[in-house]
């Protein structure tokens, strides 16, 4: 199987450098183990808690278990086991060397929980999303995206036309998708969802109907791009307030979706206060749509709120992929002035609008103007669109090409 260099590798070596224990997280199949074992090569003693009877001595003897598995070690999806996590705590009280151990879960719900209890200060944690298309295109070491011209300047600008672009959103940023050998995109997102988001929400809500959930799986997809409408959620999906409001929480730690807050302050009261819903995978979200093809999804209904989508995930991976929280905003008045995302950098605020367009203008960017109202500094923004070449629009705001993302 052909190994893609992930971004976050970089960070990832240096802060196990610094933490005796090393924590990644994120969504099932985008890449964790084979990521960890790539860079541990053969120096590092292996345990998967996948396995029933791995499983079964970590919880009921962890002692045994760390006896078993010296470090350094890898012990892949810790939270089937939070009963390993103090017994990690006194090894490293015993013996503070960085990097003893590495460890991945893919269920953050009640992980974070143990682990903040557990290893406070111990332990230094990373989220690892499917692959960004710089991984895909192998030019992965590049900076958060922050739009302004000394950073920009170093972006490399791969040709990213229409069809290509709605291949890439269609598709999706698994890492089984991307291999040498083609999988089939029906299938994979069919099992996907079947075999971990199912089970996953099944184990941490204890879900009696999965068709209700899947229901309510499809219309959060049909809703991605758009203001969080919760009462809209649970009467589409038959399902009541409480139960809509706890797996969405579980889809958000569990690292399917991404709420975006609104920027709001004191200063302004007229800013509304609703997040907003990101599938943090458009492949995901489109077979879920039912979009049957990257032709159908970009001629569709959805077609400007699935490339709003991919962008900003696009733009949160490569925070997260760097080791730092994304910054990330939105802004929406009730004037119904938006702006799809500022990125909040150094006390700045950087305005970014998303369109599907190849000739964008000053039109565009009319609503940047109530940015004013928040007594903020407002640096660079930018356009994010379609355009073939980056180009200044005028002094303060820049056409981004999408394939500089």
């Amino acid at each position: 199987m052909r190994y893609i260099t992930r971004t976050i590798e970089r960070f990832f070596l240096q802060a196990s450098k610094q933490f005796p224990v090393m924590l990644m997280t994120g969504p099932r199949q985008t890449g964790k183990t084979t990521f960890l074992r790539h860079i541990a090569e053969k120096n590092r003693s292996y345990a998967s808690l996948d396995d029933p009877l791995l499983r079964a001595l970590a919880r009921d003897e962890p002692a045994l278990f760390l006896q078993r598995f010296t470090t350094p070690v890898l012990i892949d999806e810790i939270q089937y086991a939070p009963q390993l996590l103090p017994y990690i705590k006194m090894a490293v009280d015993n013996d503070s060397e960085a990097g003893q151990f590495w460890l991945t879960g893919s269920q953050q719900f009640h992980l974070m929980k143990n682990v903040t209890e557990s290893l406070a200060g111990r332990v230094g944690v990373v989220n690892l999303l499917g692959f960004s298309r710089r991984e895909i295109e192998h030019d992965p070491f590049k900076d958060p995206f922050l739009p302004t011209p000394e950073l920009l300047k170093y972006r490399i600008s791969r040709p990213l036309l229409l069809p290509d672009l709605y291949q890439n959103i269609w598709s999706g940023s698994f890492p089984a998708l991307h291999q040498d050998v083609q999988v089939d995109h029906d299938l994979f997102y069919s099992s996907y969802v079947q075999t971990y988001l199912q089970r996953d929400v099944r184990d941490l809500a204890n879900v009696g109907d999965e068709s209700s959930f899947l229901r309510f799986l499809k219309t959060c997809a049909a809703r991605t791009g758009q203001m969080l409408n919760m009462q809209d959620l649970c009467r589409n999906s038959d399902i009541n307030s409480a139960t809509g409001k706890r797996w969405l929480s579980i889809l958000e730690n569990s690292g399917v979706i991404y709420l975006l807050e609104p920027w709001h302050t004191n200063v302004n009261k007229r800013v509304l206060k609703t997040r907003k819903l990101y599938f943090l995978d458009t492949g995901l979200a489109a077979w879920l749509s039912g979009w049957s093809s990257p032709s159908l999804l970009e001629t569709g209904a959805m077609s400007g709120a699935f490339l709003e989508t991919w962008v900003v995930s696009e733009i949160i991976k490569s925070w997260w992929h760097n080791g730092k929280r994304a910054p990330v905003y939105y802004y929406r008045d009730k004037d119904k002035r938006e702006v799809d995302l500022l990125i909040h950098r150094d006390g700045t605020i950087h305005p970014v609008e998303i369109k599907k367009s190849a000739n964008p203008d000053k039109h565009a960017v009319r609503h940047f103007k109530a940015l004013e109202s928040l007594k903020e500094p407002i640096g660079h923004g930018c356009i994010i669109s379609l355009a073939p070449q980056y180009i200044p629009i005028n002094s303060t705001i820049s056409a981004v090409p999408v394939g500089m993302l």
